[in-house]
């Protein structure tokens, strides 16, 4: 999948985010970063964009988002459970009315049976809502479910945001 997708869906999320006058907030694990990275990419991204959060480790999450250490014993890092924790701590550490999570196993290394590689929560939070989340299955090697994952949560925050 090109950057051209990525340029695409980021600026499509900006027009929206302008014009419903809200800002975005991302909290990223497997991404580290990328989905914040793909919407500052867009000039005038500061007029829509409020922070960015790479929060890799466990205690990162706990620490800057709130995720809850019972969240993370009983479903483990890779999660909906702790996608909308994240997504949620997203939003209320922040200045955003809209904010998105990825966690996942991006590979080559790190997969288990229950959570294999290419497998990635996501989860999308709006002010005044309950989180939302969903798990995919992504396929190729780290790059690629890493990519993949980026345009997922792009995609996500459009159809959450409307037109």
């Amino acid at each position: 999948m090109a950057s051209d997708t990525l340029t695409t869906l980021a600026t499509l999320v900006g027009a929206r985010l302008k014009a419903a006058g809200m800002k975005l907030a991302t909290a990223e694990s497997c991404t580290g970063g990328w989905v914040a990275q793909s919407v500052t990419a867009i000039s005038g991204s500061s007029e829509w964009f409020d922070r960015g959060f790479v929060t890799y480790s466990n205690d990162a999450k706990c620490e800057m988002l709130g995720v809850r250490t019972e969240t993370l014993g009983a479903h483990g890092a890779v999660s909906e459970h702790t996608a909308r924790e994240m997504a949620s701590g997203a939003l209320d550490h922040s200045d955003a009315g809209v904010a998105v999570a990825v966690t996942g196993v991006a590979g080559p290394t790190g997969g288990s049976p229950e959570k294999p590689v290419g497998m990635v929560c996501l989860a999308w939070a709006l002010s005044g809502h309950p989180a939302e989340s969903e798990t995919r299955k992504f396929e190729g090697d780290r790059d690629a479910v890493r990519r993949q994952s980026v345009i997922r949560a792009l995609q996500g925050l459009l159809e959450r945001i409307g037109d």
